[in-house]
């Protein structure tokens, strides 16, 4: 009897057929999205070393540029300077011609970013203390070395880093907030990359130091091999080591799932070219990784 029922019932055979229509479109539409990708679009900033430069000299442009290969695809960039707006503008905006998305991918956000979906992270790196082999901190060799000096070496320090920098609440929970150098995150300036101003300021004895991202503090590294770089580890109620990944739009999820696997499939050559980019690298636990 109820085999009759489910049978003759209009209204479950309408949705038991719409249900296999669904299954058998999402199968065709997904078949043919996969093949209708001819290109790895990219959105990146075109001023923001060590990450993207329009020459795509950056350690992030080298990581698009693996996928790509693994893909076997062209890769092309929309190119939006990292201000508010970026995902807006980029990942989920059309194209002015009408054929899709500006991009696919965008590299190098904060693992579970609020406006895309992320991958798993495909490294993990910490903010570090920064200053000249040859400046008032040559002797430091750890944080700690740092909040041990005393109070009269210790209130002559002038140490940059922007607002939103971990540092300062760390300088402030150790009583050294007096010695905060406040610089803006984003100047409005286009061209300049991040941290400028700060290695610019050290350069010229305005400050003595600097607490900067860690691939920034690569970034000095590399524009002056005389730069100490200081990793810092978090503590209670100071987080300094993050987890960075790439983004997709939502509803994107087979092809986060595909670029996870290739993030995964290349891990060892990412992590030595973050190795060649002086990129501090730590584990989940924010240990430090030689």
């Amino acid at each position: 009897m109820s085999h009759l029922v489910f049978i003759k019932s209009p209204s479950v055979n309408q949705r038991l057929l719409c249900f296999f229509m669904a299954v058998i479109l999402a199968g065709f539409f997904q078949s043919i999205h996969a093949e209708e990708r001819s290109v790895l679009k990219v959105c990146a900033d075109p001023h923001f070393p060590p990450f993207s430069t329009k020459n795509t000299d950056g350690f992030e442009n080298k990581i698009a540029t693996i996928l790509a290969k693994e893909l076997s695809l062209p890769l092309e960039y929309t190119w939006f300077p990292q201000r508010m707006g970026f995902i807006r503008n980029t990942l989920r905006a059309q194209r002015e011609d009408g054929q899709g998305y500006k991009c696919d991918l965008v590299m190098g956000l904060p693992h579970h970013y609020e406006l895309a979906i992320t991958t798993d992270p495909y490294y993990r790196s910490t903010y570090a203390l920064v200053f000249l082999d040859n400046g008032k901190l040559n002797k430091i060799k750890t944080a700690q070395d740092l909040l041990k000096l005393n109070k009269t070496e210790r209130d002559k320090l002038r140490i940059g880093m922007t607002e939103r920098s971990p540092g300062s609440l760390w300088l402030a929970k150790h009583d050294m907030h007096e010695q905060i150098a406040p610089y803006i995150a984003q100047s409005g300036d286009p061209n300049e990359y991040p941290g400028e101003p700060m290695l610019d300021d050290i350069n010229a004895g305005k400050i003595d130091a600097a607490i900067v991202w860690g691939p920034t503090a690569g970034l000095f590294k590399q524009l002056q091999p005389n730069i100490h770089v200081l990793p810092l580890t978090s503590e209670p109620g100071v987080k300094f080591d993050f987890a960075i990944s790439a983004g997709v739009r939502f509803g994107d999820k087979e092809w986060k799932n595909e670029v996870d696997e290739l993030l995964k499939k290349n891990s060892e050559k990412i992590t030595r070219l973050l190795h060649e980019y002086h990129v501090p690298l730590v584990d989940e636990k924010g240990a430090l990784l030689k």
